[in-house]
């Protein structure tokens, strides 16, 4: 049994170009797909999409993010060489996007001042500055990331669940991303089918 394909997830460049350190990212997008009827839990076990090649250590980070949120909603491990009922198959990517500059943190400002003359002694006052920064704004580096995961049961390889997120992070925050993502993925699972929701 085959689940629909994914729809497209993009980041629109809108949202990338509002992105700033200082500002809140934008929130991360989920779509999931499932065939509405309740999904049993048992034990299951978190592989590679792809299978067989050894797990990188960043799959790993990925995959522990996966494994807590599937404990979290009631799945558990399998026993020390135990065959799982179901298993979580595990893709995702990361790629460098340029995102909106950031201002130099260094600027000056030029004051205006003030004259008084005549007889009377009487005077006119002018005030008054500009600031403007020194130095080129340099380019923030934003990280989108997507994370894609497909429960399948152990005995036949049918799919039971699929689920995509996909979010932006600082550069500065990549660590915190895969966890960012499955949290995400997994709220309120299984989540309504075939809708894409926007996760905070």
């Amino acid at each position: 049994m085959i689940l629909r394909p994914f729809l497209a997830l993009g980041v629109a460049a809108a949202a990338l170009a509002g992105c700033a350190t200082t500002a809140s990212l934008p929130p991360t997008d989920v779509i999931r797909y499932h065939l509405g009827a309740p999904i049993a839990r048992g034990t299951v076990a978190v592989e590679p999409l792809s299978g067989g090649s050894p797990a990188s250590l960043e799959f790993k980070t990925y995959a522990a993010a996966v494994e807590a949120e599937l404990l979290k909603v009631g799945y558990t491990l399998p026993p020390q060489g135990a065959t799982p009922d179901y298993v979580a198959s595990v893709a995702f990517t990361r790629t460098s996007r340029e995102g909106p500059p950031r201002q130099s943190p260094v600027s000056i400002g030029l004051g205006g001042g003030g004259f008084s003359g005549g007889r009377r002694g009487g005077g006119v006052g002018l005030g008054g500055g500009i600031g403007f920064p020194i130095g080129r704004s340099r380019p923030t580096e934003l990280l989108v990331a997507e994370l894609a995961v497909t429960i399948k049961r152990r005995a036949d390889q049918s799919p039971v669940w699929e689920g995509k997120a996909q979010g932006v992070s600082d550069i500065k925050g990549a660590d915190q991303q895969a966890g960012r993502l499955a949290r995400a993925l997994f709220t309120g699972f299984p989540g309504e089918s075939g809708r894409t929701i926007s996760v905070r």
